[in-house]
């Protein structure tokens, strides 16, 4: 997707990235396809565990999820291992996954210091940057004002991010349910803090937001607090956790109950291990998007209130105000 140009209002382009995945996940349904070069998988597929068997497995899965699924999903990591030719790969994929017109976000998983993180703006965002991606993964635990300069440089660009929330790894959850003992939000739980932050971003916004939150699909064997609720939330939803992980149909109708057609599930090995065969590849791809579908169609009952309508109920405001510090 390149950077547009032309009479497009500054906030038209803010909104730009959640407009079009909505229309990619109308068009193709909530499936997001996770393109992770394991070593195993790599050498299962008869492949040479380096960079460019990493670039061949993931042009792969690419031809094999082309019109099947709304999104592809890269780890950096499987890619990193390997160093800068590693990188190249990387930016050879996300240049092939441009020219197929797919929506890519890049599962980097960064956060730090303002100051810091801002030159992934360059990395990612960037219309001249070879690694040019729809969004990427962020971690909020330095505090939401350390994210808010990207943030806004990603709308800006009409990209997209997606904040760890609630994670599909159970040991987060200490973590992420902990009570806030200061700022705002004291007395909520993190997760809420983080959710909330990320709505501001997206409070005004007719149809989906482009500030995601990333909610695992397997959360609901642990979570027990009302206000964290995803229906409650206007921006993308992206959802690990289903398939391998051990996440079924039931999970993703019980986490994202009273949804509105903005949880994207991410599914990867259960479908890399269909190949090398690009048919099979690609009956996989269409099996597990129907059984998504399906089991979110249900969470969601008659499809409920247009993302657009009553966003006074979105995520409604805390009376204190300010940055999560």
């Amino acid at each position: 997707m390149q950077q547009q140009t032309g009479p497009q209002t500054q906030s038209s382009i803010r909104a730009d990235f959640g407009r079009r995945l909505s229309a990619s996940m109308a068009e193709y349904g909530p499936l997001c396809v996770g393109i992770d070069p394991h070593r195993r998988i790599l050498a299962d597929w008869g492949y040479n565990v380096d960079a460019q068997g990493a670039e061949l497995f993931s042009m792969r899965m690419l031809q094999a999820m082309r019109g099947r699924a709304a999104a592809v999903e890269f780890q950096t990591p499987m890619f990193e291992r390997y160093g800068s030719k590693g990188f190249e790969a990387l930016e050879r994929v996300l240049y092939a996954a441009r020219q197929m017109d797919v929506i890519t976000i890049v599962d980097c998983l960064h956060g730090g210091l303002q100051t810091t993180i801002s030159a992934l703006a360059d990395a990612y965002f960037h219309p001249d940057s070879p690694m040019l991606a729809d969004a990427i993964t962020l971690l909020p635990y330095y505090g939401a004002r350390s994210l808010s300069g990207l943030i806004n440089e990603a709308l800006d660009y009409g990209r997209g991010v997606f904040i760890a929330s609630l994670t599909s790894n159970q040991e987060g959850a200490s973590l992420q349910t902990a009570i806030r003992q200061s700022g705002d939000y004291r007395g909520k739980t993190v997760a809420y803090g983080i959710a909330r932050n990320a709505q501001k971003f997206n409070d005004g916004i007719a149809g989906m937001g482009s500030v995601g939150l990333i909610i695992g699909a397997t959360i609901g064997h642990w979570i027990n607090d009302p206000s964290l609720n995803p229906a409650n939330f206007s921006g993308p939803i992206l959802s690990p956790g289903y398939g391998w992980q051990g996440g079924e149909a039931k999970d993703l109708r019980t986490v994202f109950r009273g949804t509105r057609g903005n949880v994207l599930v991410t599914v990867s090995r259960f479908i890399a291990a269909h190949g090398p065969d690009i048919a099979q590849l690609s009956q996989a791809t269409e099996s597990v998007a129907l059984d998504v579908r399906e089991a979110l169609l249900e969470a969601t009952g008659d499809g409920g209130e247009d993302l657009g309508q009553d966003q006074n109920n979105h995520m409604q405001h805390d009376d204190e105000k300010g940055d999560e510090r």
